[in-house]
């Protein structure tokens, strides 16, 4: 069972960097590179272009892509960090211990962190309205963050405690940075032109080094160039906005480990 469950997971990756657009570049460039052989349009192409003008641009987009999500993964583990040291706060600093606050800040914490996940994976029409929800929410957190003066808190970890909530905002704003603003658009705009067109501009070179093949492996090139293109590409469109949760590299919002980690 194990082993199948593995190959499913492998099948599903697979699927994610092969699809229908594979196939339909990898058709054109088999369709290409026979009109090219039966007319006998051969030509002698340098390969060098492939990696200045394609594979150079898209691994830095893969490149650029992922140093995005990697800073968005420490930014959600601050979020976190910050949202579990106020909990710590309401359970652990106070001088008389107080069941009913500690759960408040409990259930407060929760909701924020649950607000985040539906902030980052809400379609276009209701981010405005998600976005204004979690500063309400951290707004909430930050009147009840006053209360611990009420239970005998000091000034000095009053001003901690702020401060968590102020750091939680602004850990917001920065994951917000990499949901709007992504990597180049023209760059991927280039990349993508040249991706999809190369296999068939290049069929007259594909239908002259096939004679050199033997029966059945002329279109080995123009297959073997498509899938690796169009797969590089699917995968810079992955990587591409972290919280879509369509990708297996996409962030995960663990809110219910969460809630049982502080339970």
């Amino acid at each position: 069972m194990k082993s199948i469950a593995i190959g499913m997971k492998v099948l599903r990756s697979l699927y994610l960097i092969i699809n229908y657009k594979t196939f339909i570049v990898t058709f054109l460039a088999i369709a290409s590179t026979w009109i090219c052989s039966y007319y006998k349009i051969l030509a002698e192409f340098p390969l060098t272009v492939i990696g200045i003008a394609i594979v150079f641009p898209v691994v830095f987009s893969i490149d650029s892509a992922y140093k995005r999500r990697e800073r968005a993964l420490g930014l959600l583990a601050d979020f976190k960090a910050h949202l579990l040291s106020i909990y710590y706060a309401s359970r652990d600093w106070l001088d008389e211990e107080n069941n009913d606050f500690q759960e408040r800040v409990k259930n407060e914490v929760l909701e924020i962190y649950a607000s985040l996940r539906v902030l980052f994976t809400a379609d276009k029409a209701s981010v405005v309205q998600a976005e204004k929800y979690i500063f309400d929410k951290i707004s909430d957190l930050s009147v009840l963050v006053k209360e611990f003066r009420l239970y005998g808190l000091q000034s000095g970890e009053m001003s901690r405690a702020s401060q968590y909530v102020s750091k939680l905002a602004i850990s917001v704003e920065n994951l917000k940075v990499i949901l709007h603003y992504r990597t180049p658009v023209t760059l991927r705009a280039y990349s993508k032109i040249f991706i999809y067109s190369f296999p068939v501009l290049y069929a007259p070179y594909f239908a002259s080094i096939a004679q050199q093949y033997s029966a059945g492996l002329d279109y080995m090139m123009p297959i073997m160039f498509s899938f690796i293109l169009v797969s590089l590409d699917n995968i810079q469109g992955h990587l591409e906005n972290p919280f879509d949760q369509i990708g297996e590299d996409d962030i995960r919002f663990d809110v219910e480990d969460f809630a049982e980690m502080i339970d």
